[in-house]
């Protein structure tokens, strides 16, 4: 596979305003690499040009497609500064495109929940748009001898579904969605993530940087500090590296003997996911799709943080649980013991990172050395130094997992 999988390259993407030898730093090997500068959590040139180079050229998630709109509904989603438009039509074909009618830029659909509609009608002049995004009619206009329709469909917006999210790519210049999560694949088929339900979702507004975020997931070097009810249902040393072939990172966890799921007891009120075997139901499986998915698959439940960079420092997060159609059929069905599980800790977290946040901002402040529990860090970093170089998004390098378990 072709390790870079967006056109962005030396040419036709910036440095990152950060300074050089800082990033050389985060791309020193393994062991002798430095985290990042105070500017990569603090400053707004260096957020804009995330948003821009990095969410703006690579795949964003939007969600679960079934959850975003079903056939025959149009939506919009608000997309970093832009209005995204997408429809599905009554055969279940999604289109994507900026949402603006091509007359005068009025937004053809208010952001917002998913709208039962024929056609996409602007509210201004009555333009009316088909769901594939050709222009039907225009008044006054489409009876003139010059006007030709065809030159007025909407503005398209790279669209394409994995495993039943649905990922939009702004710029147009990223490579294709499979091959850009390459081998992750293999790893989340098993749980079926386009047949499971969303049955919960909370809402975060967090108080820190994103990527902050993202370090906090891809490490258990805190648990011990600041998740005791997780510790007791996982063993913090057990996780494993897995090796990326796409723009993801991400490894596994092992449950206690006593231990089914993550749950305050380790009991489910659900059922093990149907293609999983038993070494994988004796598993969490951590993953980030670079840059705005996470997705933590456990055996009965999958759960998912979609996150949004607001500010600097600020990012939404929504959090959402998933279960299978057989577990949601039970009599009864309660998912609590997976949602408070998770709400306590996502808070714990959430916590953590507002604190480091504040930290960035000490003139004491000062690049630090990773621990050997935080080897899929490095990965996040390895893709962020390269980005930063104007290199591209890269898939990142592969370090092998040097837990303390293992020493």
């Amino acid at each position: 596979m072709h390790d870079i999988l967006t056109d962005m390259n030396a040419t036709t993407t910036p440095p990152a305003p950060i300074d050089p030898t800082a990033v050389d730093a985060i791309l020193r090997p393994f062991g002798e690499s430095r985290t990042l500068p105070a500017e990569a959590y603090r400053s707004e040139a260096v957020f804009d040009w995330e948003r821009e180079h990095i969410f703006s050229k690579g795949w964003l998630c939007l969600g679960k497609l079934d959850d975003l709109l079903g056939p025959g509904q149009l939506r919009g989603v608000a997309v970093l500064d832009e209005s995204v438009l997408l429809t599905r039509d009554r055969e279940g074909r999604v289109s994507a495109f900026s949402n603006v009618c091509r007359h005068r830029g009025h937004p053809l659909v208010e952001v917002g929940e998913a709208v039962d509609a024929r056609q996409i009608r602007c509210p201004y002049h009555s333009w009316a748009y088909r769901f594939e995004g050709s222009l039907r009619s225009a008044p006054t206009l489409t009876q003139t001898v010059d006007f030709d329709a065809a030159d007025w469909s909407l503005v398209p917006i790279r669209a394409d579904e994995w495993l039943g999210w649905l990922f939009i790519n702004l710029s147009g210049t990223a490579g294709e969605l499979a091959a850009t999560f390459g081998n992750l694949a293999d790893e989340l088929e098993p749980y079926e993530p386009q047949r499971l339900v969303r049955t919960a979702r909370h809402q975060y507004d967090v108080a820190a940087n994103w990527k902050l975020l993202v370090e906090n997931y891809h490490e258990c070097y805190h648990c011990v500090s600041i998740h005791p009810a997780l510790c007791e249902v996982t063993p913090p040393d057990s996780g494993r590296d897995l090796v990326p072939d796409g723009l993801w990172c991400g490894g596994t966890m092992v449950l206690k003997d006593h231990a089914v799921t993550m749950s305050f007891d380790g009991a489910s009120a659900g059922l093990p996911f149907r293609g999983l075997d038993e070494q994988t139901r004796r598993a969490v499986l951590y993953v980030g799709l670079f840059p705005n998915l996470l997705v933590s698959a456990h055996p009965d439940y999958v759960m998912t943080h979609r996150i949004t960079p607001l500010a600097a420092g600020r990012t939404a997060v929504e959090c959402d649980w998933l279960f299978s159609p057989e577990t949601l059929a039970q009599p009864g069905f309660d998912p609590a013991y997976a949602v408070e599980f998770w709400d306590k800790t996502n808070w714990e977290d959430w916590n953590a990172c507002e604190r480091v946040q504040l930290g960035t901002g000490n003139r004491g402040f000062q690049p630090g050395p990773l621990s050997p529990w935080e080897s899929t860090i490095y990965q996040v970093h390895n893709m962020l130094g390269r980005a930063y170089r104007g290199e591209g998004l890269h898939s990142p390098s592969h370090v092998p997992s040097t837990r303390l378990a293992d020493q």
